[in-house]
């Protein structure tokens, strides 16, 4: 969960509960809970233009979420009514298919399937930051977890305060083989996936179509037709509160 990106969360959660045939429970990530917790305490500055610098490892990111994400293993570990697995997904996604189709990916033997890119976006800049590249970009933004396997022990607090960025989005806790593959429908990136597949959850890594400049991506209408819909048909916006 980022503040400014509310308006993708919203979409992500409303459009992900519309197809789901299952039960879900959708948990923002929220940093200020987390460093609360003692579960995140990396250190960071913001320079004159907005982005921010990540003090570890020195280098930029973009998100609250960026490093947020990898408190999940954890995070579930430590709750005795957690379920065996876990999503992780970035906001900025629109869901365009039944969740409960990631139920036949559940090998045992695997710590994490995720759709496995080979990414090397040309644009230098994103919607909230620069645009970096490293390698297995894009793995860790939807993270389908076994949280009961043992490799995930590994991947302690202090590993995730301390180790550099490009280790933990290449998920580099884990044994290859322990990482598992998802067809490429289920992190369909907007401008960089190929055309003739048909998304399941559309990932718009350059920036939702409420960004200057992405106003005409690919599924912006129907982005727009869910956060209408979602304006229709729920509550207005409230204070987001995550139990630890």
């Amino acid at each position: 969960w980022d503040a400014r990106d509310l308006t993708a969360f919203e979409v992500a959660k409303y459009s992900l509960l519309k197809h789901a045939s299952i039960k879900v429970e959708v948990v923002p990530l929220l940093e200020w809970e987390l460093r609360a917790a003692g579960y995140y305490w990396r250190s960071f500055h913001t320079d004159g233009n907005g982005q921010r610098w990540d003090d570890r490892d020195g280098k930029p990111y973009s998100t609250s979420f960026s490093f947020t994400r990898f408190c999940v293993p954890p995070l579930a570990l430590a709750d005795d009514d957690c379920p065996d697995w876990v999503l992780f997904c970035d906001p900025d996604i629109l869901f365009r298919a039944d969740i409960a189709e990631l139920l036949d990916y559940r090998d045992r033997d695997m710590a994490i399937y995720c759709v496995q890119h080979n990414q090397e976006p040309p644009e230098r800049e994103k919607g909230l930051g620069i645009q970096k590249r490293y390698y297995r970009k894009n793995w860790s933004s939807f993270m389908w977890l076994n949280v009961l396997h043992p490799s995930h022990t590994t991947l302690t607090r202090y590993r995730i305060n301390n180790e550099a960025g490009s280790w933990l989005h290449a998920l580099c806790w884990l044994n290859d083989d322990e990482i598992g593959e998802l067809p490429a429908a289920w992190n369909w990136l907007e401008g960089w996936s190929e055309l003739d597949i048909e998304p399941k959850a559309v990932h718009f890594t350059r920036g939702t179509p409420d960004f200057i400049g992405y106003q005409n991506a690919h599924y912006a209408l129907e982005w727009r037709d869910i956060l209408g819909e979602r304006a229709a048909n729920l509550p207005a916006l409230t204070t987001l509160k995550m139990e630890i």
